[in-house]
């Protein structure tokens, strides 16, 4: 049974940083490519960053480049998201997603697996 765990989210000011965590089983996590997405209320969910099974392959929306980065550690089955000089429009809740053999990191229905995800709420 595959499992995404995130953690990580919290409430944090503008212009602060958080390091979101999605911790995978079940699933040959090397083999994967994984996905950010975020939805906030109101709105629909939409892409955020990617990395695939090749790390030298990162993918990001315009709204979150140069701020935010994505890494993995295949050792741990984990993979990150380093937030930085967040705004309040990056409020949201974030959720990870796991896929193989798409070349299309940002649709979201080429991802198998999803996570429950994880809040974050940047205040003013």
């Amino acid at each position: 049974q595959v499992q995404l765990v995130e953690s990580g989210g919290g409430l944090v000011q503008a212009g602060g940083s958080l390091r979101l965590s999605c911790a995978a089983s079940g699933l040959s996590f090397s083999t994967y490519n994984m996905g950010w997405f975020r939805q906030a209320p109101g709105k629909e969910r939409e892409f955020v960053a990617a990395i695939g099974w090749n790390p030298d392959n990162r993918y990001y929306a315009d709204s979150v480049k140069g701020r935010f980065s994505i890494s993995r550690d295949n050792a741990k089955n984990t993979v990150y998201l380093l937030m930085t000089s967040l705004k309040p429009e990056d409020t949201a809740a974030y959720y990870c997603a796991a896929e193989r053999g798409s070349d299309y990191y940002s649709v979201q229905r080429e991802y198998d697996f999803w996570g429950q995800g994880t809040q974050v709420t940047v205040s003013p």
